[in-house]
């Protein structure tokens, strides 16, 4: 069965984009939209899509209030329906806010088509995803206050190549595959399958993952070894 998206946005235009871009994947169909909280909710009520792709800031109720309803009566009833929040405000205040609500993503509109309609195969199939860069500066700002743990055991050997570790490091940092190409100068398909070796050596599912290992790990630590200007591609 396909996907069920049901689009909410205050602004048709961009509605209309992302329907052209959601309803290009054969597995994935929008079932209708919204352009308002309100409207929101009773349709997701209504219609039981897989997937509500929300917009935050909206005219009336918001998204983030939206996401607390549907996602609260949802939860109530039993239905599989999950949220993916959507802005263009880059803001951390907001990612924060909207995941308390409910929401299962955080992506930005000027995400690539192929992340978002990979993201909403994530959400849909009940796990999280959220955009590299934001999920960097979340983990830059909430990683020292987390306590300090002792590892039961010591770590395995680092099973990757010093080419797959730095595509890590910047993957960590929030870089695109196309900016961590001009930087180690790659074709794109390169870093696409270093990402794809990283992902099954270290036995993880996406890039949120990956981007948590490194943290994890301490290939990459809050605060420290920030990139210089990112490369334009």
């Amino acid at each position: 069965m396909p996907v069920s998206v049901l689009l909410v946005d205050d602004q048709p235009l961009v509605r209309a984009g992302f329907r052209l871009i959601l309803e290009s994947a054969p597995h994935l169909s929008v079932v209708g939209e919204a352009s308002d909280g309100d409207q929101a909710v009773h349709a997701a009520r209504s219609l039981l899509p897989d997937v509500v792709l929300m917009d935050l800031r909206m005219n009336g109720t918001d998204g983030v209030e939206a996401t607390r309803r549907i996602t609260a009566w949802a939860r109530e009833g039993g239905h599989r329906v999950h949220v993916l929040a959507l802005t263009t405000f880059d803001l951390d205040e907001y990612v924060v806010e909207v995941l308390r609500a409910g929401a299962t993503g955080f992506l930005l509109k000027d995400a690539p088509p192929t992340e978002l309609v990979a993201a909403v195969e994530v959400v849909a199939d009940g796990a999280a995803v959220i955009a590299p860069g934001v999920l960097r500066r979340l983990l830059d700002r909430y990683a020292p206050l987390l306590p300090a743990q002792t590892p039961a055991a010591p770590a395995p050997p680092d099973p990757l190549t010093d080419r797959e570790r730095e595509v890590l490091r910047l993957i960590a940092r929030g870089w695109s595959n196309t900016e961590i190409a001009g930087h180690l100068v790659l074709g794109e398909t390169t870093v696409k399958s270093h990402l794809g070796h990283i992902l099954a050596k270290l036995g993880l599912r996406d890039r949120v993952q990956a981007v948590v290992h490194a943290y994890e790990t301490g290939l990459v630590r809050p605060g420290e070894d920030r990139p210089g200007p990112r490369p334009h591609p």
